[in-house]
């Protein structure tokens, strides 16, 4: 009787993990974005071409998620509009693609305070080899700045957003 409890209960568990890291409601090939938008309060990516949207993502941001990225090691994720610049297939997490940051008017304030506003911002999978945590990064913001989706999610990303395609950043 209790080996069957027990067989029940780790098939629940299996199904569970299953569901939680499942990607439901993928796009369809070939499917195009025009321009991402990124709403850091929400902790939302979305996809759009034109005026439908696509789909949207949830997403796990910088350490330091409130306010713009100001400086170089600030943890802090940017807001304004940019440009996906390009993919980077050889990335230390599974694929990025690679935004704009800094633009202009990010450079200007940080001469300002005569800091280095940083680079290297990006929107990519999960680290090398740690696939299989799947949804769960989502828990807290852990990245250095960039914007953090599901190795599943970013392989979609990567295949629907050309580069050059716009990106805005909104607090």
């Amino acid at each position: 009787m209790s080996f069957l409890i027990l067989l029940i209960l780790g098939a629940g568990l299996a199904l569970t993990l299953f569901c939680l890291q499942h990607e439901w409601h993928r796009l369809a090939p070939g499917v195009k974005a025009d321009r991402v938008v990124v709403e850091k309060g929400g902790r939302r990516l979305t996809l759009w071409a034109g005026r439908q949207r696509l789909k949207t993502y949830r997403i796990a941001l910088g350490r330091t998620p409130i306010g713009p990225k100001e400086q170089e090691g600030d943890q802090r994720t940017p807001e304004g509009s940019y440009l996906i610049d390009h993919h980077k297939p050889d990335s230390a997490f599974h694929l990025a693609l690679h935004i704009s940051y800094p633009n202009p008017a990010d450079l200007a304030r940080a001469n300002e305070r005569g800091v280095s506003p940083g680079g290297d911002i990006m929107i990519h999978g999960l680290p090398n080899g740690r696939g299989w945590i799947g949804k769960w990064h989502r828990v807290h913001d852990w990245t250095s700045g960039c914007f953090a989706v599901t190795d599943a999610q970013i392989e979609e990303i990567w295949r629907a957003v050309p580069d050059g395609t716009p990106i805005e950043i909104r607090p």
